[in-house]
Order: structure tokens, then sequence, then C-alpha cells
């Protein structure tokens, strides 16, 4: 995935929800690649929702990826940290 590319999602009720890629990257110890993304909701304070998932390209299948959930609290902290570092950066700290 590219960090300017968009991507629909298929929620369980068959609807298509278009969602903005904010950052990828890869993590060598999990050997796994992540998206972080949102669809431009907010919630009930203003604040947009942001969502984290695994993908891995579709065997065969040009620009079609699958995403999974993250599985352990390891890779949620280290998700949590490369997001800080990447605000911090937008932010200009």
């Amino acid at each position: 995935m590219d960090k300017e590319e968009k991507f629909k999602v298929l929620t369980d009720d068959g609807k298509e929800i278009e969602c903005d890629v904010l950052l990828t990257f890869d993590l060598e110890e999990t050997n796994k690649h992540y998206v972080v993304y949102t669809d431009n909701t907010v919630d009930s304070e203003g604040n947009t929702n942001v969502y984290a998932s695994c993908y891995e390209n579709v065997e065969g299948k040009d620009n079609v990826n699958k995403l999974s959930a993250i599985e352990t609290e390891k890779e949620w902290k280290i998700i949590d940290i490369i997001l800080k570092k990447a605000e911090e950066q937008v932010n200009g700290n």
C-alpha cells in the first residue's frame, strides 16, 4: 500500500466504505506489514476515527490486499510508539 492511497472496505452488511491510508510500515520482528487508516468518521468528541491492521497482498490479484486484526499487545505498543513519532514529525516537535 502507498501512503497516498485510498482503499475500500466491505462491511459485514455489504456496504463499501472508502478509507484513506495514513501510514504504512513493516516490522522485521513480526515479519508483517501494517497500515494505519481512517474512514474519515468522527467520534462524539469530534476526533477522527483512526484504525490499524495488518495487511498482506492477495496472491494473483493486483492491488488487492487482505486486512487482518493485530494479534498481540506487543504489536499495539509498537504501533502506538510509531504513531506518536509520526505525530511529532507532523507537528514539528
